[in-house]
């Protein structure tokens, strides 16, 4: 009896030990949100949007410690599953030395960034082969700062799209047969909303499915009525999904016809840690239809940023 007892016990033990490892470590694989393959369209094609990713003061002293991978190391599981990742990349990267680091929000240079050469081959490590230059930052260090983040970018094989009025290409890929067009809206030196809706339909035109990221409205605040206004003009025009940025918080979700809007993902890789507001982000894995006519099916997950430099995942959301 005594014999029983002890292996009922053990065997309980380990049941517990066996769970927790599969749904309580963070940033072990099966702590995402499971779909049967029976449930999955092979021909569809799955990415994932992340919010703004900023590497300079904190997370800039990190990566000269551990390595840039280190930032990724808990979230990586996440950006694997995608067919790649899409984020906004707030700041260029440049060889100069940053001029942010130490400083305290009084001082201006505490909102010049540039981020180190190595951010470029890290990203591409971690799945995230395509950004958005179009964002108030990306001209901290100029017209050389941007050019010289091409060039990292480019010969790291991540693709961009987006930046300043009279520079924002538009970034063509096929995905599982899917023509994809990203189109950047830069309310902060890009072109105006009415140009970009004119892309949008262009690209539509053309047989192209459009997924625009926006980076729009005011920061730690809620949605604004140009937004609203913005989100709707590029909806009409055709583009299949808005992905918004610069808020620094998680904004709300809102579907215009067929046309999926995610206002704001809020942080992704940032160092602010003041509240759950601007620690907590989103991140939404779009699976992407070859019927034209099909809605766009979505994952969505949480994120938190660590005080380490680090990006985890937090509890997730499921499938809606």
């Amino acid at each position: 009896m005594k014999r029983i007892l002890i292996g009922a016990v053990t065997a309980i033990a380990v049941c517990v030990v066996i769970l927790a490892y599969l749904y309580l470590i963070p940033g072990n694989p099966r702590t995402i949100p499971f779909t049967p393959d029976s449930e999955k369209n092979i021909a569809d094609a799955n990415i994932l949007f992340v919010g703004d990713m900023f590497f300079d003061r904190h997370i800039r002293k990190t990566i000269e410690t551990v390595g840039a991978d280190f930032v990724f190391s808990c979230i990586y599981p996440l950006l694997s599953r995608a067919d790649f990742v899409v984020g906004n990349l707030e700041g260029p990267i440049t060889d100069n030395a940053s001029v942010s680091s130490g400083t305290t929000p009084e001082n201006l240079d505490h909102f010049r960034f540039t981020f180190p050469p190595s951010v470029a081959e890290s990203l591409k490590r971690n799945n995230i082969s395509v950004v958005s230059l179009g964002n108030n930052h990306i001209a901290n260090f100029g017209r050389e700062g941007i050019q010289r983040t091409k060039e990292y970018l480019d010969a790291s094989g991540v693709a961009y799209f987006g930046g300043l009025s009279g520079d924002e290409p538009v970034y063509r890929k096929d995905a599982h047969g899917i023509p994809l067009s990203f189109v950047s809206y830069n309310q902060f030196g890009g072109s105006s909303d009415t140009d970009v809706a004119d892309v949008i339909r262009l690209e539509k035109s053309v047989g192209r499915t459009v997924l625009v990221y926006a980076h729009w409205g005011e920061e730690y605040s809620s949605t604004t009525p140009q937004m609203k206004v913005s989100a709707k003009l590029f909806a009409e025009a055709g583009a299949r999904a808005i992905i918004g940025s610069h808020p620094h918080v998680v904004l709300e979700r809102e579907d215009i016809g067929n046309t999926v809007v995610y206002y704001s993902l809020g942080n992704f890789i940032f160092d602010q840690y003041w509240n759950d507001d601007v620690s907590h982000g989103r991140a939404v894995l779009l699976h992407i239809p070859v019927e034209t006519d099909r809605k766009i099916s979505i994952t969505e997950y949480s994120t938190i940023a660590q005080t380490d430099g680090r990006v985890c995942e937090g509890v997730p959301y499921y499938p809606q």
